[in-house]
């Protein structure tokens, strides 16, 4: 490929990350468009200041949590970078990907945007990327055996075939886990995938993986329990189960943000006979809180860095011009 060729390439990867911008909010805006403006503010106005107090409280922790993936991949290509930089990639990529869906790529295009300005190599961001999307695999593995413990028995109904499927899903989970927590203890050797090669993390860094992955995910499910607990007694062992196998399942649907897919299935698993419109009440607060106004404010911050960054360059393109003329005057004379 010519260097012309790899500029454009990197320019259109680049530019990718504010499409993906776009396309997460759009999806918020497709989210809420299928209710009435009325019955979003009845449904934020019946939940009490605490409960939306803690619910906020807790969509923050989780965003510390996701940000924290960014400075485990640091660590794992053995870069340094000022906090403020990993954190601020991490809450703009992740408030992004949670609701464009597709993380790698949507994800992946704004933190290459990001990191390539912070002189980091392409691979090098490869490898940031590919090693988030495994600490999200392996809470999830980790978090699926949970949720199989603790989900009720008439989740995925009576069938046999329904039982067989969720008893596989456990299987193949603690066997992906098993096999990854041992290949960090026993396999040293790098694989090399078209020329990126990957380093097994060790068992510390990988257990250091499902702890956060899981922090991420726990803190996403108090959220919701934050709004739902004040209109349904549900005890958190029992919630927790029914949060996890709808939010992991609403993540591999691939469905941006888990659209329909993770209200379907909550509102299929979680026991008792319950008023939907309370449910979906407490699950569009959820929505708002914890995608919504993390995309608002993200999109304030990057639209603030973006400008920052053009009056920036503007600012050392006029200085450079000024020395040189100075330079040429100078010569001159």
């Amino acid at each position: 490929m010519s260097f012309q060729a790899k500029r454009i390439l990197k320019k259109i990867i680049s530019w990718a990350g504010l499409f993906f911008f776009a396309l997460a909010a759009y999806m918020i805006y497709l989210q809420l468009s299928k209710y009435q403006l009325s019955d979003i503010k009845d449904a934020l106005l019946h939940i009490p200041a605490h409960n939306l107090g803690m619910a906020c409280l807790a969509s923050f922790l989780g965003y510390v949590a996701l940000s924290s993936y960014d400075y485990l991949a640091l660590r794992y290509i053995h870069r340094k970078l000022a906090p403020w930089k990993w954190i601020f990639a991490g809450f703009i990529g992740f408030s992004v990907s949670n609701n464009a869906g597709h993380a790698i790529v949507s994800g992946g295009a704004i933190r290459y945007r990001l990191y390539t300005r912070w002189r980091f190599h392409a691979t090098e961001i490869i490898r940031m990327v590919t090693f988030s999307g495994f600490t999200y695999l392996v809470a999830c593995f980790f978090l699926i055996i949970c949720g199989y413990f603790l989900t009720p028995d008439h989740a995925f109904g009576d069938g046999t075939v329904s039982k067989f499927t969720t008893l596989l899903v456990t299987i193949v989970s603690a066997v992906g886990l098993a096999v990854y927590l041992g290949a960090s203890l026993f396999y040293k050797k790098p694989i090399v995938i078209k020329e990126v090669e990957l380093d097994i993390p060790s068992f510390r860094m990988a257990l250091a993986q499902i702890f956060i992955g899981g922090a991420d995910i726990l803190m996403a499910s108090l959220v919701l329990y934050s709004v739902l607990i004040y209109f349904v007694p549900l005890p958190f062992d029992i919630f927790i189960g029914v949060f996890i196998i709808a939010q992991v399942l609403g993540v591999f649907s691939q469905v941006p943000g888990g659209l329909g897919v993770f209200e379907t299935l909550f509102l299929l698993i979680i026991p008792g006979d319950h008023n939907q419109a309370v449910l979906f009440g407490a699950l569009i607060a959820y929505r708002i809180i914890y995608y919504l106004l993390p995309l608002v404010i993200s999109g304030i911050v990057l639209v603030s860095y973006e400008s920052y960054q053009k009056i920036h360059r503007a600012q050392t393109i006029r200085q450079i011009l000024a020395e040189r003329l100075k330079l040429k005057l100078k010569k001159s004379k």
